[in-house]
């Protein structure tokens, strides 16, 4: 996860929480044979409600040591058995860039079936993850990508239509994906049809883009944020996969002694899906 590549070069971890196994999400095996998928937000105890909000919440490699190891140790909660149908490394995609693509779709975006989502961004875990699970649920997808084998991605996993990144749409849409940030948001923001919303849940490319308030305040146009996603929203999104017969799209499957090889991949853009390690 991009999460990993912000913990390799110092963001959001202090050095005395050094040495930090990376890893944010997984999928294994309990002691008792039982087959299952690892929600990566470690909570305060005595927290109710929404996890996310929790202000104590922790990501696995933030305080607690990741995924990539032979043996994990979370709390019992925190293993939610694995759905039927799925492999092991298409269950462990799931807990984080797919958690967040569902919150966003069907807790934060207000989106109802036949409506259209623009995604920005073609091939990355998020992004893919929209693709699939919006055209599942009836949307209309819309994908932009930096390149034809990106976009062409998005077109082979459901995307109804996709544009240069930046280009003109044939029409306005009820909903924006965002992840980017600075390069995106002025083509985010004019995509919107009046009173429609953008979802937010990252800004890879920077997080200070020109506001363009009085587009946002004339068209009544939302701005909204989203973080993960609760356990609840993980094991809805596992039946939904699962339903659905959903097959996570998963663009390099690697030993774990390759991890630096995935690392670069990533770091370089040249993802298509998710990047699994494996024992």
């Amino acid at each position: 996860n991009m999460h990993d590549l912000w913990t390799l070069r110092g963001v959001g971890i202090k050095p005395d929480q050094f040495p930090m196994i990376l890893g944010c999400d997984g999928a294994g095996t309990l002691p008792d044979g039982t087959e299952v998928v690892l929600y990566p937000i470690i909570g305060d105890p005595d927290w109710r409600g929404d996890e996310t909000l929790d202000p104590r919440r922790t990501l696995l490699t933030e305080k607690h040591q990741g995924t990539m190891a032979d043996r994990v140790i979370v709390p019992a909660r925190n293993a939610i058995p694995a759905p039927k149908g799925l492999t092991p490394a298409q269950g462990a995609v799931l807990g984080t860039a797919w958690l967040t693509a569902y919150r966003m779709l069907f807790t934060r975006s207000g989106l109802q079936p036949g409506q259209t989502v623009l995604v920005q961004g073609a091939s990355g875990g998020v992004s893919t993850a929209l693709v699939q699970l919006g055209k599942a649920a009836g949307f209309q997808v819309w994908v932009t990508g930096r390149d034809e084998e990106k976009r062409a991605l998005a077109e082979r996993l459901g995307a109804d239509a996709t544009f240069e990144s930046g280009a003109k749409l044939p029409g306005k849409v009820d909903a924006v994906m965002e992840s980017v940030g600075e390069a995106t948001w002025k083509h985010s923001m004019r995509a919107l049809r009046p009173g429609g919303r953008i979802v937010i849940c990252g800004s890879t490319s920077g997080p200070n883009p020109p506001a363009d308030l009085q587009r946002l305040f004339f068209l009544q146009l939302e701005v909204v944020g989203s973080t993960m996603g609760t356990r609840d929203e993980l094991a809805q999104l596992m039946d939904f996969v699962a339903t659905a017969g959903i097959a996570p799209e998963i663009g390099t499957e690697l030993p774990m002694d390759s991890a630096a090889e995935a690392f670069e991949t990533m770091a370089a853009g040249r993802t298509a899906g998710k990047i699994v390690l494996t024992r």
